[in-house]
């Protein structure tokens, strides 16, 4: 009875359905082998799409009606298993096993019954949170077209937030992949960049016909609220094309910074980075020099805390005054410091990490990015991602440590910085 009871556990693992066409009620036995017949069948039909075309696989997990209806089936194939497990039980008849073996026998099928079903509708759970956080951050339908051969995808840190009056994009920078290759050149703008030109064509040149042009007051990182304040009215077609007048004007001048043509936009709101970091368990950053948390004197004198030198790992709240704050260092130092928070948040990416903490990272998501790229690029992105994570990141920051001056740019120099980084990831 001993055997009989760990070869009917096993059958039902192995293939449900097969130990009740063996001892049991072979109608139920006949659905429960059609539905592990179908589960092999997509199991395989996964597996052929993924020898031709690791791409396509990619594409098919984000389309939201099918990851919805893959959710239910899992959800549904959890609760066949579960009823076959526990009629397995019953056909072991463990009230004919000696006490201790029963009772190890019961114990096993129990937990491992609990296990699979459980990883069956986590894996279902996992589906209907990707189908809505792709419903939800990637709105656009449609495709985007390289420009000579590459996608230029311009991406703000949004510091919005309760202690500050509308948006600032603090962070900005201009990620350029080759279509071919997946190299990733990346240009770092600095918020207080001044002088700034706009693109060829652009309507702020009707409103600044110097460019961003006054001194302190006219920064790179001004140029959103501006426009979102005054001119709008610029940009009329912005909504309907999934951006902002704010977006599309920072674009302009990204633009006509950088000599490159912007693709997309993603937009990261960082309040929602805390989130993120605790959905990770936190990061860990070896801090170079004492950080002041909050406070607006220059020399931290009035600071809510402090972050203290040394390694240690950070909830999400240290990790973003880590990276915003201002006080005490210049701003390229924060830059350089936004950058080692970015590279701890995606090493802290494993694959274990996203599995276990999928429904919060999905969750997070939806508050995180705004982007205007389109759902059906989703799957080009990720192959080219594949590819980037060979060959690194190449940056080039615009600072003064590599011969930049924010306060006095020289912008032909700048654009031939750009054309050369680009020239060298092709």
């Amino acid at each position: 009875m001993r055997t009989r009871a760990w070869f009917l556990l096993a059958l039902t693992v192995i293939f449900p359905g097969s130990a009740q066409i063996v001892g049991g009620n072979r109608r139920l036995g006949r659905f429960g082998i059609r539905v592990s017949l179908l589960n092999l069948a997509l199991l395989l039909l996964l597996l052929v799409v993924y020898l031709i075309d690791k791409n396509a696989l990619v594409y098919l997990a984000t389309i939201p009606w099918l990851t919805t209806f893959f959710s239910w089936y899992l959800w549904l194939f959890a609760a066949v298993f579960a009823l076959l497990l526990l009629d397995a039980i019953r056909l072991s008849q463990l009230g004919r096993v000696d006490s201790r073996p029963r009772w190890i026998l019961l114990g096993t099928f129990l937990a491992v019954g609990g296990l699979l079903t459980s990883a069956i509708a986590y894996t279902g759970n996992i589906s209907h949170a990707s189908a809505g956080a792709i419903s939800s951050i990637f709105k656009r339908a449609g495709s985007t077209e390289p420009v000579d051969g590459r996608f230029n995808i311009l991406v703000l840190g949004s510091d919005a937030g309760k202690d500050r009056f509308g948006v600032r994009p603090d962070s900005i920078s201009v990620f350029s992949i080759s279509q071919s290759t997946g190299k990733v050149a990346v240009i770092g703008i600095p918020r207080n960049l001044e002088k700034v030109p706009f693109r060829d064509g652009s309507p702020l040149w009707s409103v600044y016909p110097n460019g961003w042009n006054c001194a302190v007051t006219c920064l790179i990182n001004a140029i959103y609220k501006d426009t979102m304040d005054n001119h709008q009215k610029l940009y009329p077609n912005a909504y309907k094309d999934g951006s902002t007048p704010g977006i599309e004007a920072t674009k302009d001048a990204v633009e006509g910074v950088t000599g490159l043509k912007i693709t997309s936009y993603v937009m990261i709101q960082m309040q929602a980075v805390t989130k993120l970091i605790d959905a990770l368990g936190g990061v860990t950053i070896d801090v170079k020099q004492r950080l002041p948390i909050g406070g607006q004197a220059d020399n931290g004198s009035d600071a809510k805390g402090w972050i203290e030198p040394g390694v240690q790992k950070m909830n999400g709240y240290t990790a973003l005054w880590y990276a915003r704050s201002r006080h005490t260092t210049t701003d390229f130092q924060r830059m350089a410091r936004q950058k080692e928070l970015e590279a701890a948040i995606l090493a802290q990416l494993s694959p274990a990490t996203i599995f276990t903490h999928f429904e919060e990272l999905a969750s997070v998501g939806k508050q995180l990015v705004v982007t205007d790229i389109p759902k059906d690029m989703i799957s080009t992105y990720l192959g080219l991602a594949t590819k980037a994570k060979k060959w690194g990141m190449k940056v080039l920051d615009i600072v003064p440590k590599n011969g930049f001056w924010p306060g006095n740019p020289h912008y032909p120099s700048i654009r031939a910085a750009v054309a050369k980084i680009i020239a060298q990831n092709k």
